[in-house]
């Protein structure tokens, strides 16, 4: 025999308060009316072909292959297709509203903050004794070893190890600094001498650094960042009346 569960309006708002999601909740709402009353002051509209397009990307997005895909989605979601199309509606009043207030910063602000998106190709292995990492630094430096031999043999995380101590591409903001000032002042490739930080002693090798030039993806990050602490001061200025 199946269990039968009324769920309410006010068990939902209930269970948003117990799990704690209730400031992200009215944050939600103070940016979207944000965002409603300030395109409305600068007259900005949205027609029913950006819609199209929204509607499309996010199909693309979340994978949702046909019509049928579409609406199994909007009910697992609860949402109508007046709320789908609202939705879409807002996501594009915003991305329009962002480019009318700092399309003309994103230059700018990319020039004085060049270095925060320089990245580098790096290797990396981390040990706890300062001793242990100065023998292996030397050993790599004189190739009595590899620097793969020695990710393979102190690395503890399987898929690292399996790359060989390999990162990727690594944006120079998301480096601690006294590991991001070595990096920037090598001459790849080139091993750096081991880096003491709270995690231990960092063996690095550098393979290549990379220096951008704006582009459309730089400009959205931007844009998009300028735009979200535009809406955190702005939300500081507004006195929230709850009902």
């Amino acid at each position: 025999m199946s269990l039968t569960i009324t769920i309410t309006d006010e068990e939902i708002i209930k269970q948003v308060k117990l799990s704690g999601k209730m400031p992200e909740i009215v944050e939600g709402i103070i940016n979207r009316q944000i965002v409603l009353r300030e395109a409305n002051k600068a007259n900005i509209e949205v027609d029913t072909a950006e819609i199209q397009q929204a509607a499309d990307q996010f199909r693309l997005g979340k994978n949702l292959q046909s019509a049928e895909d579409t609406h199994k989605w909007l009910e697992k979601n609860q949402l109508s297709v007046d709320d789908f199309e609202e939705m879409l509606y807002f996501s594009v009043l915003s991305g329009k509203l962002a480019n009318h207030l700092f399309a003309n910063q994103a230059e700018p602000y990319f020039y004085e903050h060049q270095l925060d998106y320089a990245e580098v190709v790096m290797y990396e292995v981390i040990v706890d004794d300062e001793d242990l990492a100065m023998e292996l630094y030397y050993a790599i430096d004189e190739e009595e070893i590899s620097f793969w031999d020695v990710a393979h043999q102190y690395i503890e995380d399987i898929e690292l190890r399996r790359k060989g101590g390999y990162l990727g591409r690594v944006k120079r903001q998301d480096l601690k600094p006294e590991i991001s000032a070595a990096v920037f002042a090598t001459n790849p490739p080139q091993l750096l001498k081991p880096i003491m930080t709270s995690q231990g002693f960092h063996l690095i090798l550098v393979e290549a650094l990379i220096n951008h030039e704006i582009n459309s993806d730089i400009s959205y990050q931007i844009i998009y960042k300028l735009f979200c602490e535009w809406q955190q001061q702005q939300s500081q200025q507004i006195e929230i009346i709850t009902d």
